[in-house]
């Protein structure tokens, strides 16, 4: 800490050629947090995984992110970062672990990203507190180590800081396009929430740049217009082409990349408004349980061991899990309720707001003595920039109708950023005596510690007593004894400094860890003891944390198939079977039962967490394949999940009718007449999942059709079961 009263300029000067030993330890926390066991993962997000393996298989399907090999529907997504995933399956083979590692890669390069646009103005301890912050913000590596979008969206809306600091920095006006159109590149990989960033683009590009105003609207306008061309020229060349030469827009209800991306993956977010069923009104919570998005649907976790003893499994699969709704106190998904506080909430504190007091401390710390006319400092543009960015991303997940915990990587980057700065701008007022301003360093250290306790304490029974009292305790030691010895100057005051933040970054970092010791989620990625469920929140009542799926009821694959039978899920009240959360099945009375594949088991080296049909029924894909006289489709099947984990073991096309969801109005009946009489598909396997606006087709496929017997396809063990491994039926259909 004694080297932080440095000036920047030295520190710049003295570091600028060689490596800097301290980030290196750093870098290797992030590549252990990151990429440490994610070969493990064998499906990762199924629904994703599905699309890449299917993108390798033509420039068509590549191009237009098809989900499945037959080109029938996209996933819900722009193509941009499955493009990258593609590469990467097609340079290392196809495997979980390589789709997963360009975003743990991003990840990694966030960090040193992070580093090097702080240090270069506040210092070079401000760059490294910033960086190590970053690493350790538990949803950054909970997201990282998955195939999500998110890692790789903040990794490249840094770039795109890079490319402004350096616009202004050397007043090239080529700098200020790069950046603008990396926010294009970025909003092809989830759309609208790249343009969060644009307030902080536009406020420190007026700011920081000694140009006239003239030049600056100039400027300014010409980038925008360059960024708006980049995000819409894939759309718009998927817009153009006609329908029946590409796949239909997935989540779309008009086949639209546009209406996608203003609609389903835009406003909807903020609105809450997230129905896929065509209907213009807002859905209840308890309705959006099942239809808000991708990562919605595929809920169950496949982080579980097999190696779990029979009274553990029983003991959870008695368990009954309502899901989340309004009334719920942490909202749903648990994401806690709209409102000011909504970020210090159970659910979301502990994936991001770890360090929010002491940011809050920082921001009044380098903002003071500042005047609304100027002149600004470089640190104060720069802070100006990162609260820029913080606050209008708090905003939104203060107040958005629907979002999950992991979109809050967005706030990572800024609230490292000030960390990183404050922790050394309030370390030199401190030293500095300056007045009210030297009380900022213990304050922000004591409300902190604070905090952190408030968001361990759900935790108890998981984590233990010891943690929780050993941060309170040390915080407020440290803080009184920092505040008592404000007026001495010696190394015992440095190591204190030291100690203080070791003390604030030791939980956050054993909740980044928390993905590799329990076990993570890749379709609902969450940091915390319970973060194989992929709800993070407070823990379940399981009798095991690393059991996955809700609640600790185990995913398919179990080892003990008798007890995952009786796992049962309450839907939300009201709702219908077209509603049910995905394989679910139209009987028992509106429970879903967790299914569990006895044709397929989990291997205790490799987990697939691609959903709750995540296991591949093996006598039900040697009758589709032995029977199979040359249609294009192995089979159809309501919606994605179902789908995906045959397209993954094949690499056959296997038709999705109503998208991910199993609601989108792709199928009509005139056209699954045509395809059946053109010989691509035959058989089709329904549940009571997915209907939405598939239901004249459902229908007619039930009033045409000849049931193939269970016997033929399912093993008696599976009758249970949901999902092409369990309850549902297998149809065939011939026309001439």
């Amino acid at each position: 800490m004694k080297h932080m009263n440095s000036e920047v300029k030295e520190e710049r000067t003295s570091n600028k050629k060689r490596i800097d030993l301290f980030l290196v330890p750093i870098v290797l926390i992030a590549a252990f947090l990151n990429l440490f066991k994610i070969w493990t993962d064998e499906y990762a997000n199924a629904y994703y995984t599905a699309a890449v393996k299917s993108m390798l298989q033509s420039f068509h399907n590549f191009f237009y992110a098809s989900f499945d090999p037959g080109g029938y529907v996209t996933i819900d997504k722009p193509p941009v970062v499955f493009w990258i995933q593609t590469i990467s399956a097609k340079i290392f083979g196809f495997h979980g672990w390589s789709v997963i590692l360009p975003q743990a890669l991003a990840g990694i390069g966030s960090v040193l990203l992070l580093y090097v646009l702080v240090k270069r103005t506040f210092g070079v301890w401000a760059g490294r507190f910033a960086a190590l912050a970053m690493a350790l913000t538990p949803i950054v590596p909970a997201v990282s180590r998955t195939n999500n979008i998110d890692s790789m969206l903040v990794f490249t809306l840094l770039v795109a800081t890079w490319m402004l600091f350096r616009a202004v920095r050397t007043a090239k006006f080529g700098w200020v396009l790069a950046a603008f159109a990396m926010i294009g590149v970025a909003f092809n990989m989830k759309m609208l929430q790249a343009y969060m960033v644009l307030p902080a683009f536009y406020v420190f590009y007026v700011v920081a740049t000694k140009i006239t105003w003239k030049k600056k609207i100039a400027f300014l306008t010409t980038a925008t217009a360059l960024m708006l061309a980049v995000s819409v020229s894939w759309a718009v060349v998927v817009d153009s082409t006609s329908a029946d030469k590409r796949p239909y827009m997935g989540s779309s209800q008009t086949n639209s990349v546009l209406e996608l991306a203003f609609g389903y993956n835009g406003i909807n977010r903020l609105t809450g408004n997230t129905s896929v069923t065509g209907s213009s009104h807002k859905q209840p919570a308890q309705a959006q349980q099942q239809t808000a998005s991708s990562e919605t649907k595929q809920t169950s976790n496949s982080n579980a061991e097999s190696s779990q003893s029979s009274n553990q499994s029983k003991s959870s699969s008695s368990q009954k899990m309502q899901a989340p709704d309004g009334g719920n106190q942490n909202g749903m998904f648990n994401t806690g309720n709209p409102g000011p506080f909504r970020l210090f909430q159970k659910g979301l504190s502990d994936q991001i707001s770890w360090l929010l007091p002491f940011v809050i401390f920082s921001i009044v710390g380098l903002f003071a003595g500042v005047k609304f006319k100027g002149p600004y400092t470089a640190k104060q543009k720069e802070s100006l920039f990162w609260l820029a960015w913080l606050l209008p991303v708090a905003v939104f997940f203060s107040i958005a109708g629907f979002f999950h915990q992991y979109y809050l990587i967005m706030l990572a980057p800024p609230i490292a950023a000030f960390a990183g700065a404050g922790a050394v701008a309030l370390w030199n007022m401190y030293k500095q005596h300056n007045g009210w301003k030297s009380w900022l360093l213990p304050s922000g250290i004591l409300t902190t510690a604070a905090l952190q306790v408030y968001i361990m304490s759900p935790y108890v029974s998981s984590i233990g007593v010891a943690p929780i009292a050993g941060v309170g305790a040390l915080g407020v030691i440290l803080a009184l004894v920092l505040a008592i010895r404000k007026e001495r100057k010696n190394s015992v005051t440095n190591y204190l400094g030291v100690a203080a933040m070791v003390v604030l970054l030791a939980m956050p970092a054993y909740w980044a860890m928390t993905p590799i010791i329990y076990g993570g989620n890749s379709m609902l990625p969450a940091a915390g003891p319970d973060s194989s469920s992929g709800m993070g929140g407070p823990p379940s009542t399981a009798t095991n944390s690393k059991q996955s799926g809700f609640n600790g009821m185990q995913p398919p694959g179990s080892s003990d198939s008798n007890s995952s039978s009786n796992n049962q899920m309450q839907p939300p009240s009201g709702s219908s079977n077209s509603g049910q959360m995905p394989g679910g099945s139209s009987k028992n009375n509106g429970q879903m039962q967790m299914p569990s594949s006895s044709s397929s088991k989990l291997s205790s080296s490799k987990r697939k967490s691609g959903g709750m049909n995540a296991e591949v029924n093996t006598k039900l894909l040697n009758y589709l394949t032995k029977n199979n006289t040359g249609e294009k489709y192995l089979f159809a099947t309501t919606d994605s999940t179902s789908a995906a984990p045959y397209i993954i073991k094949t690499g056959k096309p296997v038709m999705a009718m109503g998208g991910f969801s199993g609601s989108d109005p792709i199928l009509t009946v005139s056209k699954l007449k045509s395809m059946i009489k053109k010989g691509e598909v035959k058989y089709f396997y329904l549940s009571g999942m997915g209907k939405g606006g598939q239901s004249d087709v459902i229908t007619w496929i039930k009033e045409n059709s000849k049931e193939i017997p269970s016997s033929k396809w399912q093993s008696t063990s599976s009758s249970s079961q949901q999902g092409p491994s369990g309850n549902g039926t297998l149809y065939e259909i011939t026309l001439k």
